[in-house]
């Protein structure tokens, strides 16, 4: 392997490597003598919030601010531009976002409190899936790692509006009025040409306010926040600056090496101690497993399985079916976003906090190894091939 292969490898598997290095690290101390530390930590008031609720009321809307980015971008320009790019993709979040969800409600139909939790196997973590894939570096043909970022996007986007429609609390409607007038003027600096980010960013920064203040999860205001940057920039002897890549570019150290570890770190640090293996039969516990494990698998190779079969998608020309489900696993890979569904769903502490910790994590590990073991699996079957472009 060269230098320059080597080098891009690492890039694609460092965040994972910090995300996961931040999840040991929250177990590790969730597990040992520093617990009640731990915990004073994460409920230390700073202003008028805790830490932890600033890190996921505060800290995560640059996380959404970014994934409003990718999103953008692959809608106007990329990946997911077309009809015919994005319909094997679409069907395929769809289809993996619904079996989940609908195995979660079938565990827990006969207790209303553990309802709320449905959405919370239904999200893919894209830099969880994308580092695990990474690591098998041409072993698995280039347009599924296209295929899977795709899927990820659009089960972002779905996370977004379910958190909107489903995990908002009693609106203030005065404070709607005002995140309201916030984003006519993003959409303004838009339209009137404006290439600076510096406007954005304060408009967010208002924007993000008042959505807090609205009952509405203040995340939102990130993702409102980056429809409205432009994806181009004022033309210049050089061309046209690409304003939305390059704040894209800026936020994604602060995001993959900052803002997600400080998150896991915070919300992943399960106590074990005395937890016997019983506790995997916590109805939200195996729901959420069940979801992400076999729903995911299930739903996404499914749905892609039946839409080539018909003829309405084409399968990438270097990959086979095999490959298809080695991928579908790794989308149960739910991670980051399955565990902020989850504190909005049952809060940030407490039994079910616990349930859904554990949940999501062995839910998430069963996905990443599954996923591995399919795609080696497949690529001694098929050997990659050099070209890594789809038959669109």
């Amino acid at each position: 392997m060269s230098s320059t292969s080597s080098s891009a490898c690492l890039r694609d598997i460092a965040p994972g490597i910090a995300l996961s290095a931040a999840v040991v690290l929250a177990l590790l101390v969730a597990n040992s003598a520093w617990y009640e530390s731990y915990l004073r930590l994460l409920h230390f008031p700073l202003g008028p919030a805790s830490l932890l609720l600033w890190v996921n009321d505060g800290l995560m809307a640059l996380f959404f601010l970014y994934v409003g980015l990718e999103i953008k971008r692959e809608l106007v320009g990329g990946e997911l531009s077309s009809h015919r790019q994005v319909l094997l993709p679409l069907v395929a979040a769809l289809g993996g976002m619904a079996l989940p969800a609908l195995l979660y409600l079938g565990v827990n139909h006969a207790d209303a409190s553990s309802l709320r939790g449905w959405a919370i196997p239904c999200a893919t973590d894209i830099a969880f899936a994308l580092g695990v894939l990474s690591l098998l570096g041409s072993r698995v043909p280039a347009s599924l790692k296209l295929f899977l970022t795709a899927v990820a996007i659009i089960d972002d986007l779905g996370a977004i509006l379910i958190i909107a429609l489903f995990y908002s609390n009693a609106l203030s409607l005065p404070m709607l009025g005002g995140a309201l007038l916030c984003g006519i003027a993003l959409l303004a600096l838009n339209l009137a040409g404006v290439h600076r980010l510096a406007p954005y960013v304060l408009a967010g920064a208002v924007l993000w306010y008042f959505v807090l203040k609205s009952g509405v999860h203040p995340t939102l205001a990130g993702v409102a926040t980056a429809l409205a940057i432009p994806l181009r920039g004022a033309s210049t002897p050089s061309g046209s600056v690409p304003v939305l890549e390059v704040m894209e570019r800026r936020l994604a150290p602060w995001v993959e090496f900052g803002v997600l570890p400080v998150f896991a770190f915070g919300n992943a640090g399960l106590n074990v101690r005395g937890t016997g293996l019983q506790a995997l039969a916590d109805p939200i516990t195996l729901g959420i497993m069940l979801g992400l494990v076999a729903g995911k698998a299930a739903g996404v190779f499914t749905s892609s399985w039946l839409l080539i079969k018909l003829g309405w998608a084409d399968r990438q020309a270097d990959a086979g079916m095999l490959h298809f489900f080695g991928i579908a696993c790794l989308c149960g890979i739910g991670f980051t976003m399955s565990l902020f569904i989850g504190s909005l769903a049952f809060g940030d502490t407490g039994p079910q906090s616990g349930s859904v910790k554990m949940g999501v994590l062995g839910g998430s590990l069963i996905s990443a190894i599954a996923g591995l073991l399919v795609l080696w699996l497949a690529s001694r079957r098929t050997p990659p091939m050099a070209s890594g472009g789809a038959n669109r």
